[in-house]
């Protein structure tokens, strides 16, 4: 069996899908942009900025379904313009300090409502 994890710390789904999807120890999260979970709407600024909220975003998930971002072993990031790979890329890594997850990074024609970058995450459960 499977669980639906669902927080209101971080942002609604924009569709039919859910925040994240627990089996067995392992933790599924659906891709987050960076819309502030408060107001609903983009961060103002730079795909560093952005990147940064999908960032906390993606992290209040996984502490709602019990993991966390240290124990994130493989993430997805979407980006509209790999131009802004190494702004996206600086912001990430700040929040992956030691031992990174696996990642593929992908260039995608548009992301929902006008986001310039979405990241989705795999993590383990209990212990390091």
């Amino acid at each position: 069996m499977h669980k639906i994890v669902f927080t209101e710390r971080a942002p609604r789904p924009v569709g039919p899908y859910s925040q994240a999807v627990v089996l067995g120890n392992m933790l599924f999260c659906s891709g987050q942009i960076g819309l502030d979970p408060a107001t609903g709407k983009l961060v103002p600024g730079n795909v560093a900025e952005e990147t940064g909220q999908c960032l906390r975003n993606l992290s209040k998930v996984l502490e709602a379904g019990g993991s966390a971002l240290s124990k994130v072993i493989k993430t997805t990031v979407f980006v509209t313009d790999l131009a802004h790979f190494k702004e996206m890329n600086e912001a990430y890594a700040s929040f992956f300090p030691e031992s990174p997850p696996a990642r593929s990074a992908v260039q995608a024609s548009a992301l929902p409502l006008g986001a310039r970058v979405e990241i989705e995450a795999i993590a383990f459960l209990g212990g390091d």
